[in-house]
């Protein structure tokens, strides 16, 4: 019996119109494009604006997008699986909602949150799906608006942050393209140094945690920019040795966006040039679980079916990953 591989064959994207600038953030807070930009990269983020708008409406863009490339109907879609750290509600799952507003009504799904790793940890959930046979067509969103949790007094977190989302389409393939490998990762203690406060049953919200300004992201930067800058380049390079892949035979490298530094840091533990290493953070900042999907939504037209693909993130939490994809399609077509 020929293996089952959970092949990516079609990538959608979204992005809000409303650029949030460094210029701007002067004019709110204590910084300067200088600061922003020699510590994170960033340029610029995107905002979602109005009444009423939640992750799901950046999902259903990126994912009516994907349906349209492909060619298929909502009702083709078997099972939902959206990573987001800042669901539309508190329950029902975003998943749900996404599925009602698209159309996909023969479909069943749920929220996966593991931070900014949760996209990779959705894609490797979800290719079990495939891979058993149990379903042909599962959708893997990510999708955040983090301006919904960020205190614009704050220049150590609101600077980082941006809205957008992604989307990928798994289907069953023999030919050996498609996920081949993850390694995901998990350390509680990592809590400590990012996480939101209040909000949870732990801490219910309440007019003093309201007050205090605690349902917005706390950070601290230092502790996490170590963590982060160690745990995915390790990770990244355990993906290459297990896989028996080099700098040679992997075409590109496809990281979370969550500084340019620690981008950076993870391409040199690979041993890759900065031309094989998406990076769209300067444009968009970290949108959380939508960095990776928009990374190969935006770079679709440069992928070739048989690219070696090696997807890594680092998340609150902490979570990490990584992710190897043997590319099922040619994406300029």
């Amino acid at each position: 019996m020929q293996k089952i591989n959970a092949a990516i064959t079609a990538v959608g994207g979204y992005v809000p119109e409303y650029r949030l600038t460094n210029a701007e953030l002067e004019t709110m807070m204590d910084t300067s494009d200088e600061w922003i930009q020699t510590r994170t990269g960033i340029k610029e983020r995107r905002i979602l604006k109005g009444e009423g708008k939640g992750s799901s409406d950046m999902a259903v863009e990126a994912v009516k997008n994907l349906l349209e490339k492909r060619g298929i109907s909502p009702l083709e879609i078997e099972m939902v699986i959206c990573a987001t750290t800042t669901p539309d509600m508190q329950f029902p799952a975003t998943a749900n909602v996404i599925c009602d507003k698209a159309g996909m009504t023969n479909a069943w799904g749920y929220d996966v949150n593991a931070a900014c790793s949760g996209f990779i940890f959705a894609l490797t959930v979800g290719a079990q799906f495939i891979e058993t046979g149990r379903h042909k067509k599962v959708l893997v969103v990510g999708v955040d608006k983090m301006s919904s949790i960020m205190n614009y007094e704050d220049r150590t977190t609101s600077i980082i942050f941006g809205d957008g989302g992604g989307a990928v389409l798994l289907e069953p393939n023999t030919d050996g393209y498609g996920v081949i490998d993850s390694i995901l990762r998990t350390d509680g203690s990592g809590r400590v140094f990012l996480h939101q406060k209040a909000g949870g049953s732990v801490k219910p919200a309440s007019m003093e945690t309201v007050m205090n300004k605690e349902h917005y992201v706390y950070q601290e930067g230092q502790a996490v920019f170590k963590f982060a800058v160690k745990n995915m380049a390790d990770v990244a390079a355990e993906i290459m040795e297990r896989n028996n892949l080099t700098a040679e035979n992997v075409a590109w490298l496809v990281p979370h966006q969550a500084n340019k530094r620690i981008i950076t840091a993870t391409a040199d533990r690979m041993n890759l040039p900065a031309e094989k290493v998406m990076v769209n953070i300067e444009r968009y900042g970290n949108t959380t679980n939508g960095t990776l999907p928009l990374c190969l939504w935006e770079w679709e037209s440069k992928l070739h079916k048989g690219d070696n693909i090696v997807l890594a993130a680092f998340g609150g939490g902490f979570t990490w990953g990584a992710t190897y994809i043997r590319w099922a399609y040619d994406g300029a077509k």
